[in-house]
């Protein structure tokens, strides 16, 4: 009796079960298909690395002289309203020659960031004297791309529903439901304008650098499941 008392409900479960997974109701004709939407959208962010690095026999030195150079050259920076600056890595490492330590490193850098090229290409000339130049880059705002990839959303779904109208019709059928869709939208990361890695910084102010906006190609992808109507 008690056997049977602990076998009835795992019965009744493996009973339920199966009815539950006998009323999945069977699918037939289903399509997949996949658009992509794209177009070239002007850059209009320009990025630069900056950084001041110092070599020396103390590092206690060399580091207030590197955060002098940053200082002066943030506060040359917000001063002018259209260009956002933020510090970045700071390290300091030893210098081997030979195997042998013969010194210190220290090194930081900042992100200037500005929509006005003009602007942060005279400041990036005039901070020259004191620092060196990583990179210099474009990029699409989070804005302008946003905008971009809306309008391409739109034509991306038009398009994957005409097709999928075409091979309803192609197939001899009224029609078709949607199962499933996906929209994907491609990442941009910035455009590489300039790169460098002088150690000597130079003595007076430099030219500003001669830059070209260009275009980035945004893309929307949509990819999705219909089912054929009888």
């Amino acid at each position: 009796m008690k056997l049977m008392r602990i076998a009835f409900p795992a019965l009744l479960l493996f009973s339920f079960t199966n009815a539950w997974a006998d009323t999945t109701p069977p699918t037939y004709d289903r399509i997949s298909l996949a658009v992509t939407a794209g177009e070239e959208v002007e850059n209009d962010t320009l990025i630069s690395l900056m950084y001041a690095q110092k070599e020396g026999n103390d590092p206690s030195q060399l580091a207030t002289e590197v955060n002098r150079l940053i200082k002066k050259a943030i506060g040359m920076a917000k001063k002018e309203p259209a260009v956002k600056v933020q510090t970045m890595e700071y390290n300091t490492s030893p210098v081997y020659r030979n195997q042998v330590l013969t010194g210190w490193r220290v090194r930081q850098s900042i992100r200037l960031e500005s929509r006005d090229a003009t602007v942060l290409s005279n400041l990036i000339g005039s901070l020259q004297s004191d620092l060196g130049v990583s990179s210099i880059s474009y990029a699409v705002s989070p804005e302008r791309r946003k905008g971009a990839e809306n309008e391409l959303i739109k034509t991306a779904i038009a398009d994957f529903r005409q097709r999928a109208d075409m091979v309803a019709e192609q197939m001899g059928r009224s029609g078709y439901r949607l199962v499933q869709m996906n929209v994907n939208t491609s990442g941009l990361g910035p455009m590489p304008v300039a790169r460098g890695s002088r150690g000597v910084m130079m003595a007076a102010e430099a030219p500003p650098p001669a830059l070209e906006a260009g275009t980035r190609r945004v893309e929307v992808r949509v990819d999705g499941t219909i089912e054929l109507k009888p």
